[in-house]
């Protein structure tokens, strides 16, 4: 009798993880998710700046947001060359006046 109970619990165990791992037991949101533009249509979507020493992209967008970024990171670093023909962030020089990517603050 033990062994029978041992068989049919074994046999539950593994039907429920195979169903589990195939079907899944979470309903599936089948909404597509809506990602935010990273640049916004305005006539505007950047500022210039001078770089000063010790500042980096990141640092003058969030100071200029007075917060934190609405975006990825890749998309601002992503967004920032495309302003300065292909500069990549890590080029930057101070003293040189660069054109960053500005941002809505609104979700």
């Amino acid at each position: 009798m033990k062994r029978l109970v041992a068989l049919l619990l074994a046999a539950l165990t593994i039907f429920v993880i195979y169903y589990d791992l195939s079907k899944g037991t979470l309903p599936v949101d089948n909404e597509q998710s809506i990602e935010a533009t990273s640049m916004t249509n305005t006539a505007e979507s950047f500022f210039e700046k001078k770089v000063n020493p010790g500042e980096t992209v990141l640092s003058i967008i969030e100071q200029k947001m007075k917060g934190p970024l609405p975006v990825s990171i890749t998309d601002v670093i992503s967004d920032f060359s495309n302003l300065n023909s292909g500069l990549k962030p890590e080029e930057l020089k101070y003293g040189e006046t660069y054109k960053f990517p500005l941002y809505s603050s609104k979700n």
